[in-house]
């Protein structure tokens, strides 16, 4: 039975490697004894950057203690992977190791996605951020509301998870053989908002929350009548020349290399076991906001949009169609206060969808994911035109301190690769 999925920053609030691997006790991948036949894949490498070796080690020890079944990191710098490390297997059962082919899915990390095409709208006169978001999805103000504050919601608090809605778009899964993965229609969802409330006074506090991503989605298809998939197809994953990515259902052509994803929980005997869930899993009306699929090579391709790592004119001329640099700038300005203290070594702040995290003198970008038993995340440093991301297939539902512990110790190493 698949779980829901939820970003990590969720727990964690993006903070510093110190307290980031502390979310993950819910989430973190496991094998549970059959990593021990997945052995790690030679690093390729081009120049290794400054704290990869680490890096690499620190991914591997986490992996082997949490048992991970499958998944890769790349380093990257003005827009080339510097160096790539593959670990395990994307079908253990079938022995096939995950590699540059494997297909991932990235989770939460799709919240980017929605929040670029929203720019877009902006940029081009058809919203504004301050626009008021019932007047684009009037069926919120069937959710309850204790502030009377439902038609103070902006666009830009959905961007910044400051709206007060809540955080799962499924809030009553139980565990039962008949309930949807998530639901499946926007009827569902329509349905449902009677039931739900405002957590509290919108524009006050951040509440990270998935469906309000949903309703981004619904702003962007009601403005340009289509739906969120065929927008983002045409306006950001063709333009950026990221061929292998996809939403929903995996293309016949690509599904040599779609990745497993895996389970681990407890079993009666004191140990743990594997549960293979699949390569394929319906994230329903979930996609705008988590359910982007891609290798790792097609997130190379984003962080060279991202980071402005453009080589040729015709490439910059492509980024600049996708989001000129100033509204990407615009993004990343901090707006909300996520966790820690403002100005603090250690603290995290909310952009445009994207979260901002400060550790000790590094300063990083980004987002994590988290559906079914995909995890990844994926961090950049626009001014020095790097970035790290990473993905893994597996997640472990009873996740040791040890295990925890490996987890800061990579995202330290990941923060040092970043921002060098």
């Amino acid at each position: 039975m698949l779980r829901h999925g939820h970003d990590l920053h969720d727990l964690t609030s993006g903070l510093s490697g110190r307290a980031a691997a502390l979310c993950l006790t819910a989430f973190i991948a496991v094998l549970g004894g059959a990593t021990s036949t997945a052995a790690q894949q030679p690093t390729r490498t081009v120049t290794s950057p400054p704290g990869w070796d680490a890096l690499v080690d620190s991914y591997d020890a986490y992996a082997e203690l949490d048992e991970i079944v499958g998944g890769g990191v790349v380093a990257v710098r003005d827009g080339e992977a510097l160096a790539w490390h593959d670990f395990g297997h994307g079908d253990v059962a079938a022995g096939v190791p995950a590699g540059e082919r494997t297909i991932y899915h990235w989770g939460s990390i799709t919240k980017t996605l929605t929040a670029i095409a929203i720019m877009q709208l902006r940029d081009r006169g058809l919203l504004s951020l301050d626009d008021r978001v019932t007047y684009w999805v009037p069926e919120l103000r069937q959710v309850h509301d204790p502030f009377g504050a439902i038609d103070s919601i902006t666009v830009e608090m959905l961007l910044t998870h400051s709206s007060g809605f809540q955080n799962p778009t499924w809030p009553w899964y139980e565990g039962h053989d008949w309930e949807p993965f998530e639901p499946t229609t926007w009827e569902q969802l329509v349905a449902m908002m009677p039931y739900q409330q405002l957590h509290f006074r919108p524009g006050t506090r951040y509440s990270y929350s998935n469906p309000a991503f949903l309703y981004l989605a619904r702003i962007i298809e009601a403005l340009t009548g289509d739906s969120w998939q065929s927008y983002v197809q045409k306006n950001i994953l063709t333009p950026l020349d990221l061929q292998r990515s996809y939403f929903g259902t995996t293309p016949y052509w690509l599904t040599p290399d779609r990745s497993h994803n895996y389970y681990v929980e407890s079993d009666s005997a004191g140990g743990s076991r594997l549960i293979d869930n699949g390569a394929e899993f319906d994230p329903g009306i979930t996609i705008p906001n988590g359910g982007w699929n891609a290798p790792l090579g097609d997130l190379v391709r984003y962080a060279a949009f991202l980071t402005g790592a453009a080589v040729t004119d015709e490439t910059r001329k492509r980024f600049d169609a996708v989001l000129s640099r100033s509204s990407l700038g615009e993004m990343w300005e901090p707006r909300v206060q996520v966790a820690g203290d403002p100005g603090s070594d250690h603290d995290s702040q909310m952009g445009l969808s994207f979260f901002l995290v400060r550790d000790g003198d590094r300063s990083v970008i980004g987002h994590t994911g988290s559906q079914a038993g995909f995890r990844a995340f994926f961090y950049f440093q626009p001014e020095k035109r790097t970035a790290v991301i990473a993905a893994f297939n597996t997640t472990n539902l009873e996740q040791s301190p040890e295990a925890a512990a490996a987890y800061r110790e990579l995202m330290n190493a990941v923060y040092l690769v970043t921002d060098p």
